[in-house]
């Protein structure tokens, strides 16, 4: 912009210099540049004016132009060190770290709750010795019904609602699917394992119910095997799972893989049988199913039935861990809910 005629050079500048020591960040002080010492700047058209000034004039008033802009320039520079310093400072001061303070807690992982339990059980089965035998997910629907004594027209099959792949492929509904595949493998030898894993039925998914939910089946068989057995490694395991002090009981029951077959309840773990709502004031609590195996079964395993015995029980995994924890809605244990889960790190 072209000053005025009688606009005065030292107004001017000392009117600049009032400009800079207001410009206190990097826009203020680039807009100030750009206004006063860029080439299309205030102070380049002073300069301009110096060719038509007089002959005798114009030497010092060229001299005091330039006097004038070398000021705006070293003041230019100075205040530009100044906002950079301070930028600076602040951004230090911003990320600085107070080393006195305690450090900041680290929040870890942990197992999942039914993890743990399964661990557990397995813990204590093998301290009893048991194997671990894993079978697979997707089973022949020979090794999940029709070797357990279950053909294709037994009534048993409608008590679980399956997941078909194929005519002869099912996810397994239940960890008794590999019992003839553990059997198969040991027989004619005595055989001790547990199977945990996920089984899968086609459900309504409920407070109680899941369409896939973890089993642990064990089975135990030799020549010198009863039911005392069962009802042995049953009372062991429980008092090592729960309580010292903790009693069972046994109800008869029907297992198409067993006969005889039987329900195990545990005395309630919250009221201690005293009786509360969630043992329904009865004072025990369901734990699993069991019995004898089918000599069907032995034989389907290879063994000869009237050699040996054998025991098998199987119990829910998620029942397991609402019975320690009081939980009362199985789906917490697939949604993922850390809120939850955290609970049990």
């Amino acid at each position: 912009m072209q000053p005025e005629p009688d606009n005065d050079l030292e107004a001017y500048g000392r009117a600049a210099l009032a400009d800079l020591a207001s410009a206190n960040d990097e826009k203020a002080i680039e807009a100030w540049y750009r206004k006063h010492l860029a080439p299309s700047g205030t102070m380049n058209q002073w300069r301009k004016r110096i060719g038509a000034q007089p002959a005798e004039e114009r030497k010092a008033f060229g001299a005091l132009v330039n006097t004038r802009a070398n000021a705006l320039k070293a003041a230019f520079d100075a205040q530009k060190q100044v906002v950079a310093e301070r930028a600076l400072s602040q951004s230090i001061q911003s990320q600085s770290v107070d080393v006195s303070l305690p450090g900041r807690p680290v929040f870890s992982g942990g197992y999942h709750p039914v993890t743990q339990i399964i661990r557990e059980v397995e813990r204590v089965f093998h301290e009893m010795g048991f194997l671990t035998f894993e079978s697979p997910h997707v089973e022949l629907d020979e090794f999940n019904f029709e070797l357990l004594n279950m053909p294709a027209d037994h009534p048993a099959r409608d008590m679980q609602d399956t997941f078909y792949l194929s005519d002869r492929t099912v996810l397994r509904t239940h960890t008794s699917a590999g019992q003839v595949r553990a059997m198969r493998l040991y027989a004619p030898h005595p055989v001790r394992v547990i199977l945990p894993g996920l089984c899968y039925r086609n459900e309504n998914i409920t407070l109680r119910s899941e369409i896939q939910f973890h089993q642990i089946e064990g089975l135990m068989v030799g020549k010198s095997v009863r039911l005392s057995d069962l009802k042995g490694v049953l009372l062991n395991f429980a008092r090592r799972m729960f309580r010292r002090d903790q009693r069972i009981r046994t109800r008869g029951s029907y297992f198409p893989f067993t006969e005889p077959s039987v329900e195990v309840d545990i005395r309630c773990t919250l009221c201690n049988g005293a009786g509360c709502r969630v043992c329904k004031h009865s004072g025990w609590l369901e734990l699993l199913g069991a019995g004898l195996v089918h000599p069907v079964v032995l034989a389907n395993g290879g063994y000869d039935p009237r050699e040996v015995r054998g025991i098998a029980f199987g119990m829910g995994i998620e029942r397991m861990v609402m019975l320690l924890h009081g939980i009362d809605d199985i789906r917490h244990f697939f949604q993922n809910d850390l809120r939850f889960l955290q609970q049990f790190r």
